[in-house]
């Protein structure tokens, strides 16, 4: 055996004892970054869709159950074949919805950002948490009921063939959305 062959079979051997010895680094965890997020429990997609009255998901039972989405119908207005009062009153509720959406979202911001404090300043108690986290469940509540009563209110204003031709522009012609609410006044 040559001195070449010795020394790469060597090299060979001792390349993982070597690695091995290396000091391990902890790989980060899941959450490695948000500790420097405003309010911890909040990204800022989060924060952005709350200041801005957006949906969030949080109507899917209605939206995939046959109940329109106020915006979403007004993005459709011309495929749906909107009548201008109907495009009138579809609007309102938008606008309505989303000004209700934006008051109760700023109020569940409050009430995350009360939670995250007392935390940050080890202030929390047994009781504060249970206080502060039945605040953000209800504001949770609140918006999410506002966000699906405007669904609701969205059929009121459509045909049932307006409902069913949104269930197939939107794709959800395969889903359960077999029957229109009956709630509807045309």
């Amino acid at each position: 055996m040559t001195h070449r062959s010795i020394a790469a079979a060597v090299g060979l051997v001792l390349l993982p004892l070597a690695a091995s010895a290396q000091t391990h680094q902890p790989s980060p965890g899941p959450y490695a970054g948000l500790e420097t997020r405003e309010i911890k429990a909040l990204s800022a997609e989060q924060l952005a869709e709350l200041r801005d009255g957006r949906g969030m998901g949080l109507a899917l039972a209605a939206e995939l159950n046959g109940y329109p989405g106020p915006a979403h119908v007004l993005e459709l207005a011309g495929p749906l074949g909107l009548s201008p009062a109907q495009r009138a009153d579809i609007a309102r509720l938008v606008e309505a919805m989303k000004a209700e959406a934006k008051a109760v979202g700023a109020k569940l911001i409050a009430a995350e950002a009360a939670l995250d404090r007392q935390f940050a300043t080890r202030s929390v108690t047994e009781a504060s948490l249970r206080a502060g986290v039945q605040a953000i469940a209800t504001e949770q509540a609140a918006l999410r009921a506002g966000h699906l009563k405007y669904h609701l209110a969205t059929v009121a204003v459509l045909s049932p063939e307006q409902i069913a031709h949104y269930d197939v522009l939107r794709g959800y012609t395969g889903g359960a959305t077999g029957s229109v609410p009956k709630t509807h006044r045309h």
